[in-house]
């Protein structure tokens, strides 16, 4: 069986460490851990990797966040994978730092990333795990605060968070995304 996992984010140096590109982040540590290279492809860089018998495509697209949905729609033609085997990793404003929730559908609740994958998919349909990062900023700060860095709290406790966001999306290629919400989401 295949999978597609999308890490969304945004290419260049500059983002690299930022809250916005927790989902980047997220399928790093993925192929770190299975000690696979990323590749640039067409509209986004990918690996693959396997886990019990199951391969998982992850992309990383670089086309920005505001039109993830172009890479998302490529690859899951392009693989000839079902929508229901496709994970999509994201920053959630509305969650606390660290919580981590995935669900099987939903709003895109102001993300551009999901906005751009709904409106290239014309639905809402498809399974995301909702990464928190808080929403501790001024009025009319938002941008500033996805884009910035994570504070030193949030470093200190981000290496655990991700590893269980990569756990979280193992345990959905493994044994489903309803086993996976009854045993990991907060």
């Amino acid at each position: 069986m295949k999978y597609l996992i999308i890490g969304l984010g945004n290419i260049g140096q500059e983002y690299a460490a930022t809250r916005h590109n927790i989902g980047f982040m997220v399928v790093d540590k993925l192929a770190a851990d299975h000690k696979t290279a990323w590749e640039i492809d067409k509209l986004a860089f990918h690996t693959e990797i396997k886990h019990k018998g199951r391969a998982l495509h992850l992309i990383k697209p670089t086309t920005y966040m505001n039109l993830s949905g172009k890479a998302f729609n490529y690859w899951l033609q392009t693989l000839k994978i079902p929508i229901d085997n496709t994970l999509t990793i994201v920053d959630d404003l509305a969650l606390p730092f660290g919580i981590l929730r995935m669900k099987p559908q939903g709003s895109s609740a102001g993300h551009n990333g999901l906005k751009d994958i709904e409106a290239v998919l014309g639905n809402q349909n498809y399974a995301r795990l909702r990464f928190g990062i808080g929403n501790d900023y001024p009025k009319g700060k938002q941008a500033d605060y996805v884009l910035g860095k994570f504070n030193p709290n949030e470093q200190a406790e981000l290496p655990l968070a991700i590893d269980k966001a990569a756990d979280m999306v193992l345990a959905f290629a493994a044994v489903g995304i309803n086993q996976t919400m009854n045993l990991y989401n907060q």
